[in-house]
């Protein structure tokens, strides 16, 4: 029955049923047929009670937050001031795009909002200065990745929620991983830059005081995110609530940008965002309930074990698994799906929960961009109003950089873990 039950579920994803169904109605099959003594009414504690976690109250205030800042002036002032000391050097609008979407990500968390806001501010900056359409387009949605790496990211709060990981070690290890990104980034930037003679901006001619005045009030939200998070002053969940009020606060009154009706349909575009996470996030819950009372972590420990693999073979069927699921479905349902029946894995294999965060989170990073359905393709192509086979034809050199990388973080664990058991408390 559990194979009819799988059959069922991939035959719903293959004819593109909505995720709910996906993750639901397999739920359910499981309880009818493989749990059928269990009451209906704990599959709707397990609805209600998965998500009951304030954790994940960071979620929709993150959302909230980087609605205000991509339709507001915040991203814009961040993205002038790193212009200000990148535009002139070589690669230098490329290097502002990547910087850009990382200060962008720090304070949002949400790759699709980073490629919605970069995107209008940096495309025609990319164009202008001579990198190609297919170029430009892929250096946009793959520099978004990196605010699912930078804290405080949405992925990696929803997987300390799965798997009760510190969060805050999390994003402490995400900034490392984000980083190494952001420079292999850099160095396809400047290659491509040497390549074709392009992508040197004009050096700004306003006085740097006057760049930094018109950019303190934005810098001050990444500063008390960041800082209040790593200081202990805030949890991530109260961050987030702070950098709502903040970015309110500075929009609506100094930067005298955010009326009244604006405000109404940002808060309205969060809530759809908000409400389709948690619709997952419940079914998921489910999900990985009957996972667990299903022993499927105990069936693949028994696998590996049978075939000899240690960690080494574990991780690189964990990379393989995640990039088979983000090239058909959302990378948010991908993690729901597959970090129930791995983590425990993991575990029993010695690798640090940490580490594994940071592979995971990076393979759901991959998996954005990975054609035929990553998400910021799309994301993109609305926002810049570009045919999708435009995007995904830039995507290819971007995605072979991120398999690197992710080569890298797997198998050299300090890259992750460095920072978080230096600085966590």
């Amino acid at each position: 029955m559990t194979s009819v039950i799988i059959l069922i579920a991939l035959t719903m994803l293959v004819c593109g049923f909505e995720m709910l169904l996906v993750l639901g109605v397999p739920a359910f099959l499981t309880k009818a047929f493989l749990f059928p003594r269990i009451p209906d009414p704990v599959l709707v504690q397990k609805l209600v009670g998965g998500i009951n976690f304030s954790t994940l109250l960071a979620i929709p205030f993150f959302i909230f937050a980087a609605e205000l800042m991509a339709s507001g002036q915040i991203a814009k002032r961040l993205t002038d001031l790193i212009k200000h000391f990148t535009a002139h050097r070589l690669g230098g609008i490329g290097h502002t795009t990547i910087a850009g979407s990382m200060a962008f990500g720090s304070v949002s968390g949400s790759a699709p909002a980073t490629v919605a806001a970069m995107g209008k501010l940096m495309y025609p900056e990319l164009r202008k200065t001579g990198f190609s359409e297919k170029f430009s387009l892929g250096l946009i949605i793959s520099s978004a990745e990196t605010a699912l790496l930078i804290p405080p990211s949405i992925t990696l709060i929803i997987y300390g929620w799965m798997t009760g990981t510190s969060i805050t070690g999390l994003f402490i290890g995400g900034l490392g991983v984000g980083i190494t990104l952001g420079l292999a980034f850099a160095g396809l930037v400047i290659f491509e830059s040497i390549r074709k003679g392009v992508g040197r901006g004009e050096k700004s001619t306003v006085p740097f005081l006057s760049v930094f005045r018109s950019a303190a009030w934005a810098l001050g939200l990444p500063v008390i995110i960041l800082g209040g998070i790593y200081s202990g002053l805030f949890t991530p969940t109260e961050a987030a609530a702070v950098s709502v009020v903040y970015a309110i606060i500075i929009e609506a009154f100094v930067y005298k940008n955010l009326s009244f009706s604006r405000l109404i349909s940002t808060t309205e575009r969060a809530a759809i965002s908000t409400t389709i996470i948690f619709i997952l996030l419940a079914m998921g819950s489910v999900l990985s309930y009957f996972v667990t009372l299903a022993q499927v972590p105990v069936l693949i420990t028994d696998f590996l074990t049978a075939i000899d693999a240690g960690p080494i073979t574990f991780l690189m069927i964990v990379n393989i698994a995640f990039f088979l699921a983000g090239m058909f479905i959302d990378p948010n349902s991908a993690l729901l799906i597959l970090v129930p029946p791995l983590y425990p894995v993991a575990l029993s294999m010695g690798v640090d929960p940490i580490h594994f965060g940071q592979i995971v989170c990076l393979n759901i990073c991959i998996g954005m961009i990975t054609p035929p359905f990553g998400l910021d393709i799309f994301v993109a192509s609305s926002t810049l109003e570009k045919p999708v086979m435009s995007i995904i034809n830039g995507v290819w050199p971007f995605l072979f950089i991120n398999i690197l990388v992710l080569i890298l973080v797997t198998y050299v664990p300090g890259l992750a873990t460095f920072l978080p058991n230096l600085l966590a408390p």
